[in-house]
């Protein structure tokens, strides 16, 4: 079986193409492309189309990005129907399901009559072979020069049973004299991993982290490089604003599939321009496509946000980029060319949802439209320059089983969790930072029915329930009047006259722990939240502590009580030295003892037993022997079968 697939170029041009259903169909301008076209903004490899039985999977393999029913696609795979128009650079391609009868193709206008007609590749029986037009008598275009594939999906080469190139360009287009050149997309090329024990290499135009045993010439010498990179960079931009006014520009344009190949056109001149001041070694193109992301997404961010092995991005001023990956924090070789790109960066982040940074405010919680949560810090709090931690969002939410794989969790402590979620037990989650409180709490709220009203309270919305009835409320800062803050306590107390009937709150950290009891013993049980604390017993005391900074005149007695009849379980998150993150302690908290103290008991805890290779803890989860006093009511409401496990 073919798929046909109807090209249109902007300048009204329109053919068709047969190909194997079968394989990946790789579109770009190289001749290695099961698809060429000959465009400066098509790139090399561009995209990738994957025949699926009753729709398409489109891929981009592109920097400049590819256009899909209206998505902008970066580095990422959508699924969309047949006949989707699909954007690639000025080309737009429609591509039929298999069996379609093709259409006989139309010549553009002003082109002169074919000679012989060429025969398209596997031409339907009983239909016209589609026609493409030669190219008008210009100067032929410089060939692309011949790339080897790279692609993720891996399309077949030449030689290969459907993945011969076709040997079509479509008509040249000689632009006129003193125009805009157009747009050069860049393409990543690929590089062989590092040798064992070797430093990795740095991008090309971008300095290496520094290495301790450096000689001083050698330090000097790589500052000196570096030095001029920043230089060479900051000319660049400053080109680029006097060329296309980016200052002046509304930053929620930025997001526009249409001015992103204006700009890389723009610096592709600059920097042919200023080619006598780049040393040979940079790599041209990446250079524009890192200055390109600067000027109009997250600069060297970009590709870190992309990689889904990469859980945490953090920015400790212009030269040093970190990520968390599999719990290890690394350096990255990539960098900011100075501090006031990475404001802008912040800047970008933060003005589409109305907060603001700056000297009196220097300081802002937000996050990105795909919702990982954003923390930005600037001068004169942070003395190294400006600062970005970056918590990615997962597009793809953890699940029970997925942590009980993880070895996070086991098997008895997550069914245990889940009857207690569904039997509405007041759950605290505590743990350290980055210990995964969080997750484990949207993998909890997965198990609240679907007929349940939920209201979600965060600083900065994370959560992705899936019940179909959740309000989700986000805390709001002060305007440069000093109005207009809505802080966690304002919106749980609000909570409280939205008829929920569970409340989960991303994170107590202040006075909002005495509204968050008070909901608790008052009718809404089955709520969820976290803390910071370091064992389930710090986890109550901190909740005390928190309660008391509402302000309330109560004595601590009071307070406590409070808790021990409002909250049931409290459950304990820790992240490891080997970067595993665990359920390191279950317990239920079951009153005051004569001490005046609240009293806890553990059902069921993680016993480390050692450590293995490279680091990695060993140790295995335990029951302790006690059994929760509401186990009757997991039997009453047939959450434990006859035969079952209690736990």
């Amino acid at each position: 079986m073919e798929v046909e697939i109807v090209i249109e170029s902007s300048d009204g041009s329109r053919w068709t193409e047969l190909f194997p259903a079968e394989g990946p169909i790789s579109v770009g301008r190289s001749e290695q492309c099961t698809l060429c076209l000959e465009s400066d903004l098509v790139s090399r490899r561009h995209a990738v189309i994957t025949v699926l039985p009753s729709s398409l999977r489109i891929e981009d393999v592109s920097t400049n990005g590819t256009l899909a029913g209206g998505t902008l696609l970066r580095r990422n795979v959508l699924d969309v129907p047949f006949g989707t128009p699909v954007v690639v650079g000025d080309f737009t391609l429609q591509i039929q399901p298999p069996g379609h009868v093709p259409a006989r193709a139309v010549a553009p206008a002003n082109t002169p009559a074919m000679a012989a007609p060429l025969p398209q590749r596997g031409p339907v029986p009983g239909s016209a072979p589609s026609h493409r037009p030669l190219p008008p008598p210009v100067a032929p275009p410089i060939p692309a020069p011949v790339q080897p594939p790279s692609s993720p999906t891996g399309f077949t080469p030449p030689g290969v049973a459907g993945g011969a190139p076709t040997a079509f360009r479509p008509p040249s287009r000689v632009p006129p004299p003193n125009t805009q050149l157009p747009s050069v997309i860049i393409d990543s090329q690929p590089t062989a991993p590092p040798a064992p024990g070797s430093r990795p290499a740095a991008p090309a135009g971008q300095p290496a982290p520094p290495n301790p045993f450096r000689s001083p010439a050698e330090t000097r010498a790589a500052e000196i490089a570096a030095a001029d990179d920043v230089a060479l960079r900051r000319e660049v931009h400053k080109q680029l604003l006097e060329h296309l006014d980016l200052a002046a520009m509304d930053p929620s344009k930025f997001d526009d599939p249409s001015l992103r190949p204006k700009v890389l056109a723009a610096l592709r001149r600059i920097v042919q321009i200023l080619e006598h001041k780049i040393p040979k070694t940079v790599n041209k193109d990446r250079l524009v496509g890192e200055l390109a992301d600067e000027a109009l997404g997250l600069g060297p961010l970009e590709r870190f946000i992309a990689d889904p092995t990469i859980t945490e991005v953090m920015v400790v001023g212009p030269e040093a980029i970190y990520v968390e990956r599999d719990g290890k924090l690394e350096r990255t070789d990539a960098r900011f060319t100075d501090d006031e790109r990475v404001r802008a960066v912040i800047e970008r982040i933060v003005t589409p949802l109305g907060r603001r940074i700056d000297e009196s405010s220097p300081l802002v919680d937000a996050r990105l439209k795909d919702g990982s949560r954003v923390n930005a810090v600037i001068r004169p709090l942070a003395i190294r320059g400006s600062c970005i931690t970056i918590r990615k969002f997962s597009r793809t939410p953890l699940t029970l089983e997925r942590l009980i794989q993880l070895q996070a969790i086991s098997e008895d402590m997550g069914r245990f969790l889940t009857r207690c979620v569904v039997a509405k037990k007041n759950v605290v989650i505590s743990g350290g930072t980055g210990s995964g409180k969080t997750t484990l709490l949207n993998v909890l709220s997965a198990a609240i029915p679907p007929d349940e009203r939920i209201i979600t309270i965060e600083d900065a919305a994370e959560l992705q329930l899936k019940q179909p009835h959740v309000v989700s409320l986000e805390t709001r800062p002060a305007n440069m009047e000093g109005k207009g803050e809505y802080t966690i306590r304002d919106l749980v107390r609000n909570a409280l006259r939205m008829r929920p009937d569970r409340i989960v709150v991303g994170e107590c950290r202040g006075g909002e722990a005495l509204d968050m009891l008070q909901a608790m013993n008052t009718g809404h049980d089955g709520s969820l939240t976290t803390t910071h604390a370091n064992s389930p017993e710090e986890a109550v005391a901190r909740l005390e502590t928190l309660a008391l900074m509402a302000g309330v005149d109560l004595p601590s007695r009071a307070i406590r009580e409070q808790i021990a009849s409002s909250v049931h379980v409290v459950v304990q998150q820790s992240r490891f030295s080997d970067g595993s993150r665990k359920v390191t302690a279950i317990s239920e908290v079951v009153g005051i003892n004569d001490e005046g103290a609240i009293e806890l008991l553990p059902i069921f805890e993680f016993v480390r037993t050692g450590t293995g290779q490279g680091g990695k803890v060993l140790g295995e989860f335990r029951p302790t022997g006690y059994l929760p006093s509401f186990l009757d009511q997991f039997i009453v409401m047939g959450l434990v079968k006859k035969g079952e496990r209690y736990l």
